[in-house]
């Protein structure tokens, strides 16, 4: 197997090794063989992790004086039903756990690696709880939790993996802003593996409703959890929609800059994570029809499914018949079980506002009054209009050139070009401005260089009158106003001849 591609897969190895590091005091936990009075082995990883939740609760309600006497006493209310432990073998355990996490030397914890990014032996440090007080009349110790402690507790938590997918979205528009563009595009490819596993849970998620939804309360546990899930994916689009314009928008200050021309690898990097990121949001768009899809179909259906259960399960005779005859019940108990089978008072009434309602108002004319709906052109009308528009769009494409053979250098220019030598007319009509905007987004252009895979293309034959050349297209910041029905920004326009990178301007 190849490396090519690969070189970048150790990149950050320090990193994620000092977070499989801090497992380590958990694991150095599990190997110590500690039992109760009776015997019985203690679970001293769980009870580290125990430790770990303790000290959270306590930072968050803003309790710093924790020590070991502390610890011990929360130990033996949690697990007075599972061990037998002392008072004295509590706080001996309570010491033994707080030294693993903060060793008595007052050190950080160091854990040895071999760094396969660096191809060097290294050492990673971290400290999981730290010294918070210290109690002098008492001399007792207090402790809470460090940075690495929290980070671990964080890890540990079930929404986690819920909202990966966000985080890295976050880490992307970091990454972007600082101009680290080969992170952003691996960045990129994680977030696809993030969505796929989104996928992978939602197929998951539709088996598990049509075979598990056999009660009221399992349909509103299931509902609950698909109005969660298609909330956070709606977040998670938005963000993709605001990523995918800080994209463009990093895209076209490049493109101003020239930047592409000093530095053309990062210029097409950028390129390359604006597809790529349009990739991953065409799929998790596909997520949210899908989310939509289960909450109003595969939800329903459910529901049907519940009630129709419940029908072939129902028995007219003995649950309704039998239980009003054999009573016999009372008038007003007869009414609340018939209340249901009654249908729904209807009353029609016609209001005094249907007088001032919109009314179908047309003047006399020589066409009928027809009310149907405009019918749909014919594909053979539809290809009639498609090719006198591409025809339309070489001729402008045509006298564009010859304005810019006459010296014109932009938009404006050429339109007081085209007004010289009698071509005016075309500039109060709509199509002249859609030929511009068109060039402006495909720039930059030349011949081939747009095309359809079923078709041709549109601008086919104004591409064709560029023989071999490169049309460049960029904003200026000029409005011009063309006539008193348009005005469009001016736009700075160049030829680029084939192979030569320095813009000619006319």
């Amino acid at each position: 197997m190849g490396l090519d591609g690969l070189e970048s897969v150790t990149s950050g190895y320090r990193e994620r090794v000092r977070r499989l590091a801090l497992y380590d005091p958990l694991y150095e936990l599990d190997r110590r063989q500690d039992k109760d009075a009776r015997q019985k082995p203690i679970d001293m990883k769980g009870f580290g992790l125990l430790t770990l939740l303790f000290f959270f609760e306590k930072k968050i309600i803003r309790d710093l004086k924790n020590g070991s006497k502390e610890l011990a006493e929360y130990l033996g209310s949690i697990s007075h039903h599972e061990y037998e432990l002392s008072p004295e073998h509590l706080e001996k355990l309570a010491q033994t756990i707080l030294k693993t996490f903060r060793p008595a030397t007052g050190k950080k914890r160091a854990y040895p690696f071999f760094n396969w990014e660096t191809k060097q032996d290294e050492e990673v440090e971290y400290s999981i709880l730290k010294d918070n007080n210290f109690d002098v009349k008492t001399n007792r110790q207090y402790y809470t939790l460090d940075e690495d402690g929290l980070e671990l507790v964080f890890a540990t938590k079930e929404f986690y993996s819920e909202f990966q997918l966000s985080i890295n979205q976050l880490m992307l528009r970091k990454q972007l802003e600082k101009g680290e563009f080969q992170g952003a595009l691996k960045q990129i490819n994680e977030m696809r593996l993030n969505v796929e596993s989104l996928h992978e849970r939602m197929v998951k998620l539709r088996h598990e409703i049509q075979r598990n939804i056999v009660s009221e309360d399992t349909f509103d546990r299931y509902k609950q959890l698909i109005e969660d899930s298609h909330l956070r994916l709606e977040r998670e689009n938005e963000e993709f929609s605001e990523l995918r314009e800080f994209v463009k928008e990093t895209q076209e200050r490049l493109a101003e800059k020239d930047f592409y021309k000093r530095e053309k690898i990062a210029y097409d990097t950028v390129l390359k994570i604006q597809k790529h990121l349009e990739e991953v949001h065409y799929q998790h768009s596909d997520l949210l029809a899908q989310s939509i899809d289960l909450k109003n179909h595969t939800l329903k259906a459910a529901q049907e499914s519940l009630y129709y259960t419940g029908i072939e399960a129902f028995n007219f005779d003995q649950d309704i018949t039998a239980a009003i005859i054999a009573g016999p019940l009372p008038l007003e108990a007869l009414k609340g079980v018939l209340h249901p089978f009654l249908t729904v008072q209807e009353e029609k009434r016609w209001s005094p506002l249907t007088l001032f309602a919109e009314q179908n108002i047309q003047e006399d004319r020589d066409a009928p009054n027809d009310d149907r709906f405009t019918d749909v052109p014919s594909e053979e009308e539809e290809s009639k209009y498609y090719q006198q528009l591409k025809t339309l769009y070489g001729t402008f494409m045509e006298w564009t050139l010859k304005a810019m053979e006459q010296g014109a250098h932009d938009l404006l220019t050429i339109i007081d070009t085209l007004n010289e030598i009698g071509h005016e007319e075309i500039f109060e009509t709509r199509y002249f401005y859609d030929f511009w905007l068109l060039l402006h987004q495909r720039s930059p252009l030349k011949e081939g260089a747009v095309q359809n895979e079923d078709r041709s293309h549109i601008l086919d034959a104004a591409l064709a009158h560029l023989q071999g050349r490169t049309l460049v297209i960029t904003e200026a910041k000029s409005m011009i106003r063309v006539s008193d029905r348009f005005s469009i920004q001016n736009m700075d326009v160049a030829i680029e001849k084939e192979d030569d990178y320095a813009f000619s301007r006319g």
